[in-house]
């Protein structure tokens, strides 16, 4: 069951999930999002956590027994294993340790560069996101950091709005992962299918 769920969200984001074409549409304020290296940051989500709960009545973490599920696997031998490399600006997506997509992303300008990452997500996922400071470049509605899935702390892979896409395919963050939005919600819904124990996030 678990193979055919992950074999339709394939397929049904299979016309989206390919490398995406880059636009010169540019906005100012779609270059800006939340900042992990704040040092309010953990505050920031706090606040953001509350306001998803208040608004939904769901918490924006996945079951914790999904997140506290032992599991030996590892990179490929996870269900879902995602490995963003730096060098190339590039995410490489398995599936049941197979190689299915690829596409480009924006890692952390040199003043706040991504950290290398090598582990289970924390548990945190939004669907809806938008950073306070900078509220512009809203992607439909849900934010101008929609799709998130944290990594540890305030880093995230998330997807970004249309001022952005022409700058995926080099550094231009302040620390998270930029995706094309389609990406970020093929990934999101993934890590949603089979649970943090079974997603590996590799960032090098």
């Amino acid at each position: 069951m678990k193979l055919l769920l992950l074999s339709a969200l394939l397929f049904s984001f299979s016309a989206h999930a390919e490398m995406p074409a880059t636009s010169s549409v540019e906005t100012d304020s779609a270059m800006e999002e939340f900042n992990p290296y704040a040092p309010d940051a953990e505050a920031q989500l706090d606040a953001f956590d509350a306001a998803i709960e208040a608004e939904t009545g769901e918490s924006p973490f996945l079951e914790q027994s999904l997140v506290q599920t032992a599991s030996d696997c590892y990179r490929d031998s996870c269900r879902v294993w995602i490995d963003v490399d730096k060098a190339t600006q590039t995410a490489r997506l398995y599936l049941d340790g197979r190689l299915v997509n690829q596409w480009l992303v924006s890692t952390g300008l040199p003043g706040t560069p991504t950290p290398n990452f090598d582990r289970h997500p924390n548990g945190r996922i939004y669907q809806k996101y938008s950073s306070n400071k900078f509220p512009g470049g809203d992607y439909k509605g849900l934010g101008n950091m929609p799709y998130a899935v944290f990594i540890k702390g305030g880093f995230a892979l998330h997807g970004t709005p249309q001022g952005n896409w022409s700058k995926l395919g080099r550094k231009a963050s302040h620390g998270c992962i930029r995706m094309h939005p389609d990406n970020g919600a093929y990934f999101n819904q993934l890590v949603r299918s089979v649970g943090i124990s079974q997603t590996w996030i590799t960032v090098r």
